[in-house]
């Protein structure tokens, strides 16, 4: 199968390269992301391989179906940048990564949240300065603290056990409990509001949907515990901006570690060093000295390079050889 991959950096040909050589697939590589302006780039392929920003909107699914493509094979998990009703519409399927490696994410998750806490960001700057001064640096131990998960799936499960082993109460919220696990897992089930009332860290691992969209915004906000900390490594999308800006203005959060951004397209993933941020609302987040922010590479390890690759590729052998497609995308 030729498959036109988009979105492409280093470590993506990498990963994918080590993978094909059990596959066997065509690899076409692209750097820019899949969107109108580059569908010219899509010719003689049998399958478009986009990451998690790239636009397969009604147009673009259009495009693709008459220049033959009949399989999206996207190498993330989330999809709500595919129109799904204009692929079922042209005949084109859509498999996803549902799951590479958890233990990536919810580890980056606590990198964040003890960086955050311990002012690790901060200090590195003034010691790289010859400033060895403690002033401003007190954090506070996790252990003993409450850990509020918001989303049990594969990820938050990871993150559970993390903060089990640092000695910390957790608490959990999902539209559909299991009761089993968290019996196994020794966590308990409470609603959103008691959740955000009273945990001391709050930590976000469920994907972006028109429920989950803004979750955390100027309703939800104040109802957090003055001096929480809140970390998103799931969707940017999952915070209003604007309304957590507004907390940490008003001091109610003593920290916010986020590695994805509700408008990172076309920052994140990109050296914008040159030519700065024309987003006042990132702007304004990276003035607070309380917030550090890493470019979604929550996912970026060795070992979630490679299932990405190996889950992707799979799934494109799947469909070529007729096989039951477990990853596949439905419509609703």
């Amino acid at each position: 199968m030729r498959i036109a991959v988009f979105d492409t950096k280093n470590y993506d040909q990498h990963a994918l390269d080590e993978a094909n050589r059990r596959f066997g697939h065509e690899m076409v590589y692209f750097e820019p992301r899949l969107n109108r302006e580059t569908l010219d780039l899509v010719h003689d392929v049998d399958a478009v391989c986009p990451f998690v920003n790239d636009r397969l909107d009604a147009e673009v699914v259009a495009s693709l179906a008459a220049r033959g493509v009949k399989l999206v094979t996207l190498r993330c998990a989330g999809f709500n940048g595919v129109d799904l009703a204009a692929c079922q519409q042209h005949g084109i399927t859509v498999t996803r990564v549902p799951a590479y490696s958890p233990h990536a994410v919810a580890e980056h998750a606590f990198a964040l949240l003890l960086a955050v806490v311990r002012r690790i960001h901060k200090s590195y700057v003034r010691v790289r300065e010859m400033d060895f001064s403690l002033d401003g640096l007190v954090g506070f131990d996790l252990h003993g603290k409450t850990f509020g998960v918001v989303g049990t799936g594969r990820i938050g499960q990871a993150a559970i056990s993390i903060a089990k082993g640092f000695g910390m109460k957790v608490q959990a919220f999902d539209l559909y409990p299991q009761p089993a696990l968290a019996e196994k897992l020794g966590f308990d089930y409470v609603d959103l509001p008691t959740l955000l009332a009273g945990a001391d860290i709050v930590s976000l691992h469920l994907p972006l949907t028109a429920e989950t969209r803004h979750m955390i915004n100027a309703y939800s906000l104040p109802g957090m515990k003055r001096g929480a900390v809140l970390i998103n490594t799931s969707r940017g999308a999952l915070v209003e901006t604007s309304a957590l800006i507004a907390a940490l203005k008003d001091g109610r959060l003593a920290g916010v570690g986020l590695d994805v951004y509700e408008m990172e397209e076309g920052v994140f993933f990109e050296n914008r060093s040159e030519v700065g941020l024309e987003d006042d609302q990132l702007a304004r987040l990276l003035t607070f000295p309380n917030v550090l922010i890493t470019s979604h590479q929550g996912f970026l390890t060795r070992e979630a390079l490679a299932n990405i690759a190996e889950t992707t590729l799979g799934n494109a052998s799947a469909y070529e050889r007729g096989e039951a497609l477990p990853n596949k995308v439905s419509q609703g």
